[in-house]
């Protein structure tokens, strides 16, 4: 859920905060401040937005007669909420990687297809997209990598006793409950050597496939 609107999100901001606009460093620096925010504050802030009788999300949606579903206590919202939050909150260091790149593009290629008559529509898929290839393979990869360890947000956002726990709990948070709350450190053990195994057999997949559309 979390990662194709990391990318698009990212790489969307990415390309209009490279563009000639006032004010673009402001922007960058709001886009950015999530990444320097503690964890556990965002998660508190965003637990209160999603709250279901007195949370802004819910307070705009009645605004247009929208009743909002209870966020982080329904098993059918709280993933998505979840999902929300991890995405707003990695958009904008996503986002500096991906101006980084894009600002290592030869301004060259641009002139040089706008002369041949392509469009921006053109340019972006032709230049754009290939030339930063190599810095969007980075972020895919410490994106997939940061979703399988997302644990602060699951801890603080939803109560251990709510229905939803069951279907929003990760393997980091699996290995939380059995190491200190169950005190079985080996089946804790086994969850991380697990993960562990699992980010090693995408990371290799990733890699191979890597050579087919990332161009240096």
């Amino acid at each position: 859920m979390v990662i194709p609107f990391i990318i698009i999100f990212s790489l969307l901001v990415a390309v209009l905060l490279n563009q000639k606009i006032k004010g673009k460093s402001i922007y960058r620096v709001i886009y950015f401040l999530p990444m320097v925010a503690a964890p556990a504050a965002v998660a508190m802030v965003w637990k209160w937005l999603f709250n279901s009788e007195f949370g802004l999300i819910n307070y705009l949606l009645s605004l247009i007669g929208i009743q909002g579903p209870q966020w982080v206590s329904d098993p059918n919202f709280a993933l998505i909420a979840i999902a929300i939050v991890g995405i707003w909150s990695a958009v904008g260091y996503n986002m500096i990687l991906l101006l980084a790149g894009l600002q290592e593009i030869p301004k060259d290629y641009y002139e040089a297809a706008s002369i041949d008559g392509a469009g921006s529509i053109r340019q972006f898929f032709s230049v754009t997209l290939p030339l930063v290839s190599p810095s969007l393979y980075f972020v895919m990869v410490t994106s997939i990598i940061s979703a399988f360890q997302v644990f602060d947000v699951i801890f603080m956002m939803i109560d251990k006793t709510s229905m939803a726990i069951e279907s929003t709990q990760s393997l980091v948070y699996l290995f939380y409950q059995h190491s200190f709350t169950v005190n079985d450190k080996g089946y804790g053990s086994a969850i991380i050597m697990l993960l562990l195994a699992i980010i090693m057999v995408i990371t290799f997949i990733q890699s191979k496939i890597e050579k087919k559309w990332v161009h240096y």
